[in-house]
């Protein structure tokens, strides 16, 4: 992801997730530790053949543990793999970082998401209470020890969206 594509990333994040959407700022912010020598972010986009950006998701990396900032894919893309594929991404950014765990926040009543998490190893370690904010809705911690870029799916999960890197 870069600073151009924030045109069509913000839109999309608006869509996906109207109460706590992130602000151009805070994606800006991201992006600024996602490049250079001391770089400890991974932010990537997936585009559809016309170039319309359909999914994204980022990655921050700190003393060995990695963290799943943001994953999303256009509603019109659910179900095809895309997910995972970006999931995949982020999880191999992990093993570049040396990650020996990688953690992320679900919504609790995102069931559809932790699936996706569950099939990639990951397991629930705790809740947040509150977490999303305006809705007060809590947060399911999940933990993925020694992170491979490969779930149940395998590298080749179905997807008809391409990466960016």
């Amino acid at each position: 992801m870069r600073w151009w594509d924030l045109g069509q990333v913000l839109p999309l994040e608006r869509e996906l997730f109207p109460d706590d959407a992130w602000s151009k700022g805070l994606f800006w912010s991201e992006l600024a530790h996602a490049r250079g020598p001391g770089a400890n972010r991974r932010y990537a986009v997936a585009e559809d053949a016309e170039g319309r950006i359909v999914g994204y998701g980022g990655l921050a990396a700190n003393d060995g543990t990695g963290d799943v900032q943001t994953i999303a894919t256009a509603r019109d893309h659910w179900g095809t793999g895309l997910g995972a594929r970006l999931l995949t991404e982020l999880l191999a950014a992990a093993t570049a970082f040396e990650c020996h765990e990688v953690l992320l926040e679900v919504r609790v009543d995102n069931d559809r998401a932790q699936r996706l998490y569950e099939r990639f190893g990951f397991e629930p370690i705790g809740v947040r209470r509150g977490y999303y904010q305006p809705g007060n809705v809590d947060a399911l911690v999940m933990r993925l020890p020694g992170p491979s870029p490969h779930g149940e799916n395998g590298p080749g999960a179905q997807g008809t969206a391409e990466s960016r890197v």
